[in-house]
């Protein structure tokens, strides 16, 4: 690669989670005080730290290269960029957040054509304008600098338009959610141009792939038991598995060991049926990377 690749890696909440992903697919980021250009250990690529609401801009533009940001920060901005793949992840939770309209549970607002006339506060301003605009519904949105759940809460606006993973916030202040305005997950993006160019595209696909695999890598888990030979079938008819679960004898004897992969929600289910069904030491073991 002629050039670095210019990486950008959001900063705030999401920071610490790119950066855990990012190692368990292979690359070390170190940010090191408050320097906004943290060491990578691959020479190929140069990392900048900058906040999700701007990194489509700077990719648009071409200050970076590529980044990582939101799919509702993309929308807001209305940056034309290259959308290379889709990550689900977050400090939270590994599902898409939402968007939503929220209001008091005493509210006489219960529909988004309640709202005509009425006040939002909203960091997602621009959006949100474009949003109820296309449906008809005049509403005044103003932008809210954070604690937008307290600006209803106060009586300084009618709603909020709010991002939330568990609603547990929302409701904690009194609200309720009675519409979603859209989902949003974390995106790698990249300059068009950059696209274009045969190396830096080459590069980006492997930090997608190995990404993405990262990511599945932590919603499964390894399954290693033995097996004796009259029940073989009966144990491994209970196996989900990528392909077909890896079944291998023992030496010397009529036992098997049966290895295979599972989501890791349905393990605390299947160990015990396994067990009921003559496996015996069974090893569950964690996944870095499914590729």
């Amino acid at each position: 690669m002629k050039t670095k690749l210019k990486l950008g890696i959001p900063k705030g909440s999401l920071q610490n989670a790119t950066i855990a992903l990012f190692k368990r697919s292979g690359w070390t980021i170190n940010v090191n005080g408050r320097s906004y250009f943290p060491e990578i250990n691959d020479d190929t690529i140069e990392c900048a730290i900058c906040r999700a609401q701007e990194m489509s801009r700077y990719v648009e533009s071409g200050t970076l290269d590529a980044g990582l940001t939101g799919k509702d920060w993309i929308a807001e901005n209305s940056s034309d960029v290259h959308v290379i793949s889709d990550l689900v992840y977050s400090k939270v939770s590994a599902r898409p957040a939402r968007w939503v309209l929220a209001v008091p549970y005493d509210s006489p607002i219960k529909k988004i054509e309640d709202l005509q006339g009425k006040k939002i506060a909203t960091e997602l301003v621009e959006f949100t304008r474009r949003y109820f605009a296309e449906r008809g519904i005049d509403v005044i949105v103003e932008f809210s600098w954070g604690a937008t759940e307290g600006k209803v809460v106060s009586g300084l606006a009618d709603a909020i338009v709010e991002v939330t993973e568990t609603e547990a916030t929302i409701k904690a202040h009194g609200l309720q959610i009675i519409h979603e305005l859209m989902q949003t997950n974390t995106q790698l993006i990249a300059n068009h141009n950059v696209w274009k160019d045969p190396e830096k595209r080459e590069k980006l696909e492997q930090i997608a792939l190995l990404l993405k695999g990262a990511l599945l890598g932590g919603k499964l888990v390894g399954l290693k038991m033995n097996v004796p030979e009259t029940l073989l079938e009966d144990v491994v008819s209970l196996l989900p598995s990528l392909n077909a679960p890896t079944v291998s004898p023992l030496y010397r004897s009529k036992w098997f060991s049966v290895e295979t992969v599972v989501n890791l929600d349905k393990v605390r289910d299947l160990i015990p049926k396994l067990l009921k069904n003559g496996a015996e030491g069974i090893i569950e073991y964690p996944l870095n990377k499914v590729v």
